[in-house]
């Protein structure tokens, strides 16, 4: 699988140089004034090396600043009015569907038709959308089959089915594409639920709407939740899979932070997928950029690439069952060295760092988090 884990040695060196030359000193997470590019060098996990430079707000030639105001005149209004149009269809899809549908903890609950619709409908749209952003062939890997020589003959014919889909996580992006190609429901907000259009969409994706701020007795958590989803869907072949990203956070796709075992408290077996992002002048990792910066910058990239290798189903021994932590570090090595991805020990906080250090700000008593 092609990588391209040196994108910026795209950019010309002079205009390189030039980048660097203006970047001016920054605080790291003590006080201590420091370059960008040690910045860089300190948070790899996080730190953008594509043609745009840090925070996306990089010198440009005249040639390339030219070519991206004509973008921005031309691509970025239909490929939003065409997006809008995707979200609308699929939205209008999903209404029809879920008229008169009973519901649970107000969640619609689809069968037959209803959720034949919504799935096909919703794999095929989300498809639509990864198009119109300019992922218009996405290279594919499955090595889920095994070459015959290679079946364990001593392995029982029915391991269970996963229960998650654990994958890399680089992108808003990512969630696109899974849409497209398993459908799985996903942790999210609980005031995305109450989002014009987004919200229906994610209840008729089954998604876990979770209150992180919530201390009352009664409330499960987040891995109380995921763990009693996971467990459902290892029983009920209808169930969509779980989608989740143990890493908690984006990077910029060349690294992988440590797993959080919320993921793996359900001792259900996991199906690994790795996601990886090719680029010529613009980076899709979504790292330490803002939002609205990304996805403008996103649209005005004519051609964008994707690679995905799906790996075969992880099965936990007993001891990895017994150990979660064991569970989520095994599957962490499995996904880096498959992926060629470097482990890193940074995380959350560590992201949050480094963001207030570009920006300027400051970051006093930052923790790490700790595991779900």
């Amino acid at each position: 699988m092609t990588l391209d884990t040196a994108a910026a040695a795209d950019a010309p060196p002079s205009e390189a140089d030039a980048s660097a030359a203006v970047r001016p000193l920054l605080s790291d997470d003590a006080g201590e004034p420091c370059s960008a590019e040690e910045l860089d060098a300190r948070y790899a996990p996080y730190a953008r090396r594509d043609a745009y430079g840090v925070m996306g707000r990089g010198p440009l030639a005249p040639a390339k600043a030219v070519r991206l105001a004509l973008a921005a005149a031309v691509l970025v209004p239909l490929r939003f009015v065409a997006g809008m149009l995707v979200l609308l269809l699929y939205y209008l899809v999903c209404r029809v569907c879920t008229l008169c549908a009973d519901a649970d903890d107000g969640r619609p609950r689809l069968a037959g038709w209803r959720r034949k619709a919504v799935l096909r409908c919703g794999c095929t749209l989300s498809r639509a959308m990864l198009f119109v952003f300019g992922f218009y062939w996405i290279r594919e890997t499955d090595r889920r089959i095994p070459n015959a020589e290679d079946v364990d003959q001593d392995q029982p014919e029915e391991l269970g089915r996963p229960g998650a889909i654990v994958s890399n996580h680089v992108s808003y992006v990512d969630i696109l594409y899974h849409m497209s190609a398993s459908f799985p429901s996903f942790v999210a907000k609980e005031s995305v639920s109450r989002l014009p259009l987004v919200g229906l969409i994610s209840k008729c994706l089954g998604c876990i709407f979770v209150q992180r701020e919530s201390k009352s007795s009664d409330s499960k958590g987040v891995s109380g939740a995921v763990t009693e989803r996971v467990l459902e869907v290892c029983k009920d072949k209808n169930a969509p899979l779980m989608l989740l990203f143990p890493e908690g956070t984006t990077t910029n796709g060349d690294y992988l932070l440590p797993f959080k075992t919320g993921a793996f408290l359900a001792s259900a077996p996991v199906q690994p997928v790795i996601l990886r992002y090719p680029y010529r002048r613009f980076s899709p990792a979504w790292d330490s950029m803002d939002g609205a910066r990304h996805v403008f910058l996103l649209l005005c990239q004519f051609v964008n690439y994707m690679e995905v290798v799906r790996l075969p189903v992880y099965y936990p021994s007993e001891q990895e069952k017994k150990d979660p932590r064991l569970y989520a570090n095994n599957v962490r090595k499995l996904i880096a060295v498959e992926g060629n991805l470097i482990l890193s020990n940074l995380g959350l906080a560590d992201k949050r760092v480094y963001h207030a250090s570009l920006s300027g700000s400051s970051l006093p008593g930052v923790q790490h988090q700790k595991d779900d």
